[in-house]
């Protein structure tokens, strides 16, 4: 993609782009049901978007991501996160 479309979104969002990238390669083959994994995920995503997840909420993604009820990607991590 073209660098410049990354930049604008960075600047607009605050958000780096190449940690969110990063972000997604690796989570291509992790393991979803694993709740380490994904309280790892919850923290790379609340401070990739600089937004501090408190535990009664992370409890809270967990146990929706573990159990299913919730997709895990970014997208839903951030709107959990901004719901706060």
């Amino acid at each position: 993609m073209d660098n410049n479309f990354f930049k604008n979104i960075e600047k607009k969002t605050g958000v780096n782009m190449q940690e969110v990238l990063q972000l997604a390669n690796s989570l291509q083959n992790a393991n979803f049901k694993d709740e380490k994994t994904v309280r790892a995920v919850i923290k790379k995503v609340s401070k990739i978007a600089n937004k501090p997840v408190n535990k009664q909420l992370e409890d809270k993604i967990v146990k929706s991501i573990v159990s299913g009820d919730e997709k895990l990607d970014f997208g839903t991590i951030s709107k959990m996160i901004n719901k706060k």
